[in-house]
């Protein structure tokens, strides 16, 4: 790697300062890590969907073990009750 700092000024100015800058027109690294990390998340929700690790649907809102006529029957008692 080059050391920048005692490379002389093209202008004759030998101060210690370099004029060298670098590029600001690239992404900040806080969006790259960002995009990777929101990446990383988005792929580990498709493969858990895949695999069917996570269950999702109308099933998840029924009471386990509970009767779905039992739960049709108080939906119908509620709304004539109204």
């Amino acid at each position: 790697m080059t050391d920048l700092s005692s490379t002389p000024d093209p202008n004759g100015d030998d101060t210690g300062a370099s004029s060298v800058r670098r590029s600001t027109t690239g992404t900040p690294r806080w969006v790259k890590l960002f995009g990777i990390i929101t990446l990383i998340v988005i792929l580990l929700f498709v493969i858990l969907q895949l695999i069917g690790a996570v269950e999702h649907g109308p099933g998840q809102h029924i009471p386990s073990g509970g009767d779905v006529g039992e739960l049709i029957w108080l939906f119908v008692a509620l709304q004539a009750a109204k």
